[in-house]
């Protein structure tokens, strides 16, 4: 003789299990991939050095050079003539502001000294070059 069937309650439970650990391997991926997008997208080709060290924890811009001779304050593209007066009003906010200067390796040298001429207008001492290590 068959046993009578019994009534099955509904499954009334999410299984949360899962879920968190796909959160926790996005969470992960997020992470990783995070500074490869904060970084710049202007490509430059940096001139190599033996020493340098990078930069940590100060507030900073970026000056960036490209080797045809465009203009770049913090990716966004700049003309020269506005350059001075972004960069005045940076440093108003910012005494100390540092500024990083990447540059291809083949831009002409009068292209940089401009540059340094008017960070040197400005009175901004901390200024930085970026090369990459060998």
């Amino acid at each position: 003789m068959r046993a009578p069937a019994r009534k099955q309650k509904p499954f009334a439970e999410i299984n949360t299990a899962p879920f968190t650990d796909i959160i926790l391997v996005l969470m992960a991926i997020f992470m990783v991939t995070t500074p490869f997008v904060l970084q710049s997208n202007i490509k430059v080709n940096l001139p190599s050095s033996g020493s340098g060290e990078p930069l940590q924890g100060t507030k900073q811009i970026n000056i960036t050079v490209t080797n045809e001779g465009m203009v770049y304050l913090d990716d966004k593209l700049i003309s020269r003539k506005n350059l001075k007066s972004e960069i005045a009003k940076l440093h108003q906010a910012n005494a100390n502001l540092e500024v990083v200067l990447l540059s291809d390796r083949m831009v002409r040298f009068k292209d940089l000294v401009s540059i340094l001429d008017v960070l040197n207008e400005l009175g901004i001492k901390n200024l930085n070059i970026a090369t990459k290590t060998e």
